[in-house]
Order: structure tokens, then sequence, then C-alpha cells
């Protein structure tokens, strides 16, 4: 039983400023079931997830990692699709030659969720209420089965199976990819050696329930949702822009806002006293983001992931110390020391139930200044704790 709780140091400095992207070209590929049966006991044919790829497979086929994705992530984990991509996947600086996520060791796959939300990218595989119902014809909608975490980990697990792995050399996830890590060590502990869960936590409780039902509610209260009937009509765009307002607030902290925006005016010349239609440079900017994902995005997909992660709670067991005594993987911790959305007391409590248990544990807080995004913006910091834990 072990914990090594590491602070930045400026080896971590070094290492993060020469990170280079991962030169390669990444190729989506579609996993099909011909149907899957939910934790609740319904059946949902025809299931599509996306996958992608990075490194090669061992013979023995050990030295897989899997990385599912964050609330409104996808399986792009690194890389480009096209070499004039503008942007790499969300974790492009550490996957790679010489990276803690070493494609020279290790064969990486990011996968696409059950219900993800970009169903309007093209690169995007997924089944959920967007999705046709082959027995009607026409989208699901809210008629789609409740799904939860334990189902998104099933379908990945047969995935998993299907490319001849047996036994994963680790998951690793952040935020919601990391609450997923937490259920694959819960729930299949003799299929995953190692649980590397970045600024996440192994269950909601009451007070991160009610954070995300308000993203969902905000979706609802808009009256072209619809009660999910907004297929072919016009979408509930108005209601996401609030609930993507809400997210992106909520996954920052104030230091962010002070430095990236002030109390400055949107317009200068339009002041913010002087008419209520005038704005603050930061509400401007929160309008133009949140309304642009919103239409980017399938307002019942959202609200169908939102209650999965409601529902979670590792090894779906009565308690928190039963779901995490079933864990057999080393674990590394990586919460935010500022986040605001997933507190590191979360982590932290997870950490302390694990080494009561005996379990190995590792902790290392991120310490930047952007909260739970520095799951994507400051993991390079966590870079050196990571490939330690990993070559153990």
């Amino acid at each position: 039983m072990k914990i090594a709780t590491l602070l930045a140091t400026g080896l971590t400095l070094t290492w993060a400023s020469h990170v280079q992207a991962l030169d390669q070209i990444v190729e989506k590929q579609s996993f099909p079931m011909p149907s899957y049966t939910t934790v609740g006991g319904r059946t949902i044919k025809d299931v599509r997830i996306g996958y992608e790829t990075y490194g090669t497979l061992n013979a023995a086929k050990t030295n897989a990692i899997l990385v599912p994705h964050f609330f409104s992530g996808t399986s792009h984990v690194a890389g480009k699709y096209k070499a004039d991509d503008k942007v790499a996947g969300y974790w492009d600086a550490i996957v790679g030659p010489g990276k803690p996520l070493d494609t020279d060791k290790y064969f990486i796959i990011g996968v696409d969720s059950l219900c993800n939300l970009n169903t309007r990218d093209s690169v995007t595989i997924t089944t959920g209420p967007a999705s046709i119902n082959p027995d009607t014809g026409r989208p699901y909608g809210m008629s789609f089965p409740v799904v939860q975490i334990r189902d998104f980990v099933n379908v990945q697990k047969a995935l998993i199976e299907h490319l001849g792995i047996s036994q994963l050399y680790a998951v690793a996830g952040l935020s919601m990819g990391g609450i997923q890590s937490w259920e694959w060590g819960a729930s299949y502990p003799d299929m995953v050696q190692r649980v590397i869960a970045v600024v996440s936590t192994p269950v909601l409780g009451p007070y991160s329930i009610a954070t995300v039902r308000q993203w969902a509610d905000a979706v609802m209260l808009d009256a072209k949702w619809n009660k999910g009937d907004y297929y072919g009509k016009e979408e509930p765009v108005d209601g996401l822009t609030l609930a993507f307002k809400l997210i992106n607030i909520e996954s920052r902290q104030p230091d962010w806002a002070d430095a990236a925006f002030g109390r400055k005016p949107a317009d200068p010349a339009a002041d913010p006293g002087a008419d209520f239609a005038n704005q603050y440079a930061i509400e401007k900017w929160l309008e133009d983001n949140s309304r642009a994902r919103a239409k980017a995005t399938d307002a019942n997909q959202f609200i169908c992931l939102a209650r999965a992660n409601e529902l979670f709670q590792a090894g779906g067991k009565p308690t928190l110390e039963e779901g995490l005594a079933a864990i057999k993987a080393k674990v590394l911790l990586i919460p935010d020391r500022r986040d605001l959305l997933l507190f590191p007391e979360y982590s932290r409590q997870a950490r302390d139930i694990l080494l009561r248990q005996g379990k190995t544990v590792e902790y290392f807080e991120l310490p930047g200044q952007n909260g739970h995004l520095d799951g994507v913006t400051g993991i390079t910091e966590a870079g050196p704790t990571i490939s330690r834990f990993l070559a153990q």
C-alpha cells in the first residue's frame, strides 16, 4: 500500500514545454452490435459506436490503454483526421512517441460513447435518441432507453473483446472519461490493471446530481424541445445555449475570468450601465461560444447523457466503499486543485477510502488556473507522474 503526493516541479515544466503534436493521421472506425440490452433491461437494436487507435497492439495483446471521453468529447484523443485539420485530439499533448501515453509502448484506444452529443460531426459514430429506431423508421427521441455509465462500459467491453483483448493495461479518462475509468475498475476488476481518473469522481453525489440536472433543465424548459419531439422542426438551441453557458462557467474558475476578460465591456462604446442590451466581454464570449456549441449538439442526446451521469455510482453498489472495494487495479487520481465542478475533495475522499482498503493509490493535484478544464489544458503538468505510474 502506498501513496505518492507529487507537486509540480521544474522537471514537469521542462517536459511540458517540449511536447510535440502526434504526427499521425487517424482513421475513425465503427464497431457494430446487432443488439444491446441495457442495465435497465431494455434492448437497443443496431448499436454502433466509433473508435480510433494509436500505436500498435503487441502480439500478446497486453499493452492496450482505453481512453473514454469527457461529457462533450469524442473518441478523438490525439492526432488529426486530415493533415490540414486546425486542431488535434484533446489529449494530443500526452499521446505519442515518448509521451506519457507512449505509442511506442502502448496501444491507445479512444471510443465514442452511447448518446454522444456530437451527432452533427461526420466523424462521430454513436447510437442514441437521434438515431433511427429500426422498428419505426423515425428517430427514437425520448423513447430511447435510459442508459447508464455501466452501459457505456459494457459496450466498450464488447469492443475490447472484439479486438481480442482480455485485459487492459490501463483505463484513463478525464471528467466523464474518468467516471468511466472508475466504472471499469469496479465492474470488471479482473480486466483492468490500472485506473487513471483525471478531474473525476467515483460517484455523483447530490450536489453534483443537482448541478447536472440544471443543465438538462435548461434544455427542457425551451418550448422548442417539445418533450423531445423536434426532429424535422426548429430545435431548442436557446435551451442548449443556456446549458452550455452553465457548463462553460462551472468548468472554469474565477482566475481564468479575471485574466481573460476582467470587467471590460464587449463594446467599449456600449456601456452595460446604459442599456440592458449592452454586454460585458465575458457575457458575449459565453453567448457566442455556447450558442455555437449548441448548434452542433442534439438536445435529446444531451439530456440522456446528463441522466447517465446523474445515475453513476461506481460498480452500482449501495455505498461508495463497496463500489471501491471491488477495484483490484492500481489507481492514479489527478484532480485539479481549484475544480468547481468535480471538487478535489471527491478525489481525496476516494483516495482515503482506497488506502483504508489496502489498495495502491497515487495522487497528484493539477496546479493550474483553469479549474476543471485543466484536465485538458493542464494535463502536461501530470505527465511525469502518468509516465511513472504506467511504468510500475
